[in-house]
């Protein structure tokens, strides 16, 4: 179940960095990226919480908190930009800097108990 967030993650991921290469090319980025990123990276969070309710003795903690965070500016900057207000590049900066230390830790969480 957690492989499965994991690779919902990284696929969300992709999607983002299309999104933001896109912003900062001065362009706008195709709707379907924009509801495909912030669909995928839900069903990802949905599926990393129903996994740490099944194993409450043993979850990514700091995930849980990180990835929230950045869903939250993620929010803002979906209805920022559906209502065609400027691309706000600083704040997907802010957010990326939050879902990817999510994601770190997420993958540390679940490969450090396998490396030994």
């Amino acid at each position: 179940m957690i492989y499965i967030s994991i690779a919902l993650f990284s696929i969300a991921a992709i999607l983002g960095l299309t999104i933001l290469i896109s912003w900062l090319r001065h362009k706008d980025a195709p709707n379907g990226i924009v509801y495909s990123h912030g669909g995928i990276a839900v069903m990802a969070l949905v599926i990393l919480v129903a996994y740490s309710i099944m194993h409450p003795d043993h979850f990514p903690l700091i995930s849980l908190i990180l990835f929230p965070i950045g869903a939250a500016g993620g929010l803002y900057m979906f209805f920022r930009y559906s209502e065609g207000k400027r691309r706000p590049i600083p704040l997907a900066f802010i957010h990326a800097i939050f879902v990817l230390s999510g994601f770190v830790a997420l993958l540390v969480f679940v490969f450090k108990d396998t490396s030994a």
